[in-house]
């Protein structure tokens, strides 16, 4: 219980600054005993109030798009992520079991590589309803996975929009908050994240702590700092799934 407790302060932090609270947190889970479908559920509802209490710390420095709104984008999100839940809990819990060492790979190459694609793939101004498309296909990723989709969505906005990624974090929180919330609504009355309610609740308090603590803590730290804390977690989560999956 314990190391789930730290598990979850550390993936609120990690939120809260550039992303990749679901490696530590999903890793601690699974090492727990608790089947990887569950698992990946209960780190979503888990860290939900995490980054509620994170979007409140970053309330007032909110910076948006003017096209469109970032209501808009708001909605989108909160659509994406219910249908990603869905797929996740429809879809056969094997093919998610398979799928998480390479969906944790790839997550970790966009940490580690997406500034890069973003510059190589500058894709201009697309209209509005290019952005929300987009918006919404994250958002199914982050119901059904969710690893480094907040920084997947910064990449998507820097690439399409003038956004500058410096003062996208508390956009990223936002949103990724709104994915999570639809998503952790439907894993509560349809998946089984309360059928072992104290880890849950274990890690939802740290989460929280982890948030508003970090919000104010990754604000002081160098970016280059946080970056290669929150890469290292990733590669190190990685290679314990495919030593778990293919060990």
């Amino acid at each position: 219980m314990l190391l789930i407790l730290l598990a979850g302060v550390a993936a609120g932090a990690l939120n809260a600054g550039g992303g990749g609270g679901s490696f530590v947190a999903l890793a601690a889970l699974v090492g727990a005993g608790m089947p990887p479908v569950t698992a990946n559920a209960t780190t979503t509802v888990a860290l939900l109030p995490g980054n509620a209490t994170s979007a409140w710390v970053y309330r007032r420095e909110l910076e948006g798009f003017q096209r469109p709104s970032p209501a808009r984008l708001t909605l989108a999100s909160v659509c994406g992520g219910a249908l990603g839940a869905g797929l996740l809990l429809l879809l056969p819990s094997a093919s998610f079991d398979a799928a998480v060492p390479w969906l944790l790979a790839f997550a970790t190459l966009v940490l580690a590589f997406g500034k890069r694609l973003t510059a190589a793939l500058r894709l201009g101004q697309p209209g509005p309803a290019t952005i929300l498309a987009g918006q919404f296909l994250l958002a199914i990723y982050g119901g059904y996975f969710g690893g480094a989709v907040g920084l997947m969505m910064l990449a998507f906005w820097t690439a399409t929009t003038t956004l500058d990624p410096a003062r996208g974090n508390p956009l990223r929180v936002i949103q990724v908050a709104a994915v999570y919330l639809t998503a952790a609504v439907i894993f509560v009355f349809a998946a089984d994240v309360l059928a072992q309610p104290s880890q849950l609740v274990v890690m939802l308090g740290g989460a929280i702590i982890g948030g508003y603590a970090g919000a104010h803590v990754v604000r002081r730290l160098p970016a280059g700092v946080l970056r290669a804390l929150v890469l290292g977690t990733a590669v190190l989560m990685t290679g314990l799934f495919f030593v778990r999956a293919f060990g």
